[in-house]
């Protein structure tokens, strides 16, 4: 893992093609600005965490209880 230090208005780059940019910081968060292509995903961590939860929890449950709430709508 790479520690950088950067204050409101610096950027840095990834793979010339992403651009962070620091917006404005507070006492224990920080505001960034991505810049990315648009086929590059950029999402926050605990989005991903909880779609790969969703993803378990599907794979665990029983086509008898599917059907019978697919049978409700």
């Amino acid at each position: 893992m790479l520690i950088l230090q950067r204050r409101k208005g610096q950027s840095l780059s990834i793979n010339n093609n992403i651009t962070l940019t620091i917006v404005d910081t507070g006492a224990d968060w920080v505001k960034l600005a991505i810049d990315a292509p648009k086929e590059i995903p950029v999402l926050r961590t605990e989005l991903v965490e909880a779609a790969a939860e969703n993803q378990e929890a599907s794979r665990t449950i029983s086509r008898e209880v599917l059907n019978k709430i697919l049978k409700q709508k």
